[in-house]
């Protein structure tokens, strides 16, 4: 077995979970290449050194291996996707801290996770993403997302005004701060923040949510994910912020945005006995009492 390994900093309360990771993909004999910042990162704070086959620094030379593991949260993990992109490696996202949909393997869990792993007995589950289709590359040379493309005001002054288009059938004018255009799988991320619905990620469509509308009757909507999505953006300031997922720039109002779904998926792997409905119940703690 051959992976890769991609990480940030993390708190002290990982490093000792750190050391079992590597301590057992060394007993293990797995071939191991690592991102060169996170490596110097466990070499000064985390007091590690991997044995390692090799090094890479972005996504023009990861190596073809049979997996990517990411380290930390939910970030962390979208990050990763700009690295792998349409290669089709799968992506093992072990949480660092707490919270995580995306780093759903907690340090709790690690020892299990790894053992099932490297057994083959995971799960693969394929999530969408968008694409952004512009005259010119807004976001760097991957203009993709895996939870949500925002638009959002430049300042904190008057509002902007969307206009969307379904399939270049004009939609609705949003009045609004933003707007969030969310795939399945970032229906419990920055769209869920501002009330938007939660869809299970092999749901097929699109969540568009407003960011504080003018209008209260505005609500968020879900539409087929074979739809094309253009937004046509206008404000006081002549230009507005665009995101794809944690990767933004600023745009001119001019720019016309079109949104669709992403000819590739990312693939993900979970525990086989991993379920969404008790991710949700303990990330969002549904049905918890904490009167007492």
């Amino acid at each position: 077995m051959e992976i890769a390994i991609f990480g940030k900093s993390f708190g002290d309360v990982f490093f000792d979970n750190c050391h079992q990771l590597f301590n057992y993909l060394h007993q293990k004999s797995i071939k191991i290449h690592i991102y060169k910042p996170f490596y110097d990162f466990l070499l000064e704070k985390v007091k590690l050194k991997p044995n390692v086959a090799g090094f890479f620094y972005g996504p023009d030379d990861l190596p073809p291996v049979d997996m990517l593991f990411s380290i930390g949260g939910d970030g962390t993990f979208l990050k990763a996707v700009t690295f792998v992109r349409d290669s089709g490696i799968p992506v093992v996202g072990i949480n660092s801290g707490r919270l995580g949909f995306l780093a759903d393997i907690s340090r709790h869990e690690l020892p299990a996770a790894l053992q099932e792993i490297e057994s083959g007995r995971y799960k693969v589950k394929e999530l969408a993403l968008l694409e952004l289709v512009s005259p010119h590359n807004l976001i760097g040379d991957f203009n993709y997302a895996l939870n949500e493309l925002a638009v959002h005001k430049q300042d904190s002054s008057s509002m902007i005004t969307i206009h969307v288009y379904l399939n270049n059938e004009f939609l609705n004018s949003y009045w609004a701060d933003g707007l969030i255009v969310s795939t399945p799988t970032g229906s419990t991320a920055y769209s869920l923040s501002v009330g938007g619905p939660i869809m299970h990620p092999s749901s097929q469509g699109i969540i568009i949510t407003p960011i504080a509308p003018h209008n209260l009757t505005v609500r968020p909507l879900v539409v087929p994910d074979d739809m094309e999505l253009m937004l046509k953006i206008e404000g006081r300031g002549g230009k507005f912020l665009a995101s794809l997922d944690s990767r933004s720039a600023v745009v001119d109002e001019s720019t016309e945005l079109r949104i669709r779904k992403a000819a590739f998926t990312i693939n993900m792997v979970e525990r086989s006995t991993q379920s969404f409905y008790a991710t949700l119940r303990n990330k969002l703690m549904w049905g918890a009492d904490k009167r007492n």
